[in-house]
C-alpha cells in the first residue's frame, strides 16, 4: 500500500482570507481537474452575533459567467470547537444556510460537493462558496479539491484558479 501526504493527494486553495462580515466576493475554483471539492469554513464569533449566510454558487468560468446557486443537502457543523472536535451532520433545504449566532464561540463548517452535481449539461464547471452578512464575526474559507483527474505524483497539473 502506498502512503501519501495530505498535500500530495489534495489541492488546497484559499476561498477567502479571514474577514469580518465577508462581502460575497469569495474566489471561484475550476473543477475541471477534480471530482470533489470540500469547503472548510472557520468562524470566530464575538458578541451580539448575527448569522452569516452561506450559499454555494456555480458558473461556467472562474470569472463568474452565468453564476447561479448550487443546491446541496448537507453541512457538517462543529458549533463549539473549544468544547468538542465532533461534527453534526445537518440538513440544508436548498442552496443556503445561516451560521449559528452563539456568542463567543469558534465554529467549523464543512461542505462536501461532488463536481457531477454542477449543471454540466450547460457547461458549469466552476464553483465558489458565497459568505455574506453577519455581524461581529470573522470568517475564513479553504477549498480542498480531491479526486484529481490530472495529476503527476499527487501534484495537480491543472490550475484550479484559472480556466
Amino acid at each position: 500500500m502506498s502512503e501519501h501526504l495530505f498535500i500530495e493527494d489534495k489541492h488546497v486553495v484559499m476561498a477567502f482570507p479571514p474577514a469580518a462580515s465577508p462581502a460575497g466576493t469569495e474566489d471561484y475554483v475550476s473543477l475541471k481537474g477534480a471530482k470533489y471539492v470540500t469547503v472548510i469554513l472557520q468562524l470566530d464569533n464575538a458578541t451580539t452575533v448575527t448569522g452569516t449566510t452561506v450559499t454555494l454558487k456555480q458558473a461556467t468560468d472562474v470569472a463568474a459567467t452565468g453564476e447561479k446557486a448550487l443546491a446541496f443537502s448537507t453541512v457538517y457543523v462543529n458549533a463549539d470547537t473549544a468544547a468538542s472536535d465532533a461534527f453534526t451532520k445537518t440538513a440544508v433545504t436548498s442552496s443556503t444556510f445561516d451560521t449559528a449566532t452563539t456568542d463567543n464561540k469558534n465554529l467549523l463548517y464543512v461542505i462536501c460537493v461532488d463536481a457531477s452535481t454542477l449543471d454540466t449539461a450547460n457547461d458549469f464547471d466552476c464553483f465558489r462558496v458565497d459568505v455574506t452578512g453577519g455581524a461581529n464575526s470573522v470568517a475564513a474559507g479553504i477549498y480542498v479539491l480531491s479526486g484529481q483527474r490530472y495529476a503527476v505524483g499527487g501534484t495537480p497539473v491543472v490550475s484550479a484558479i484559472t480556466d
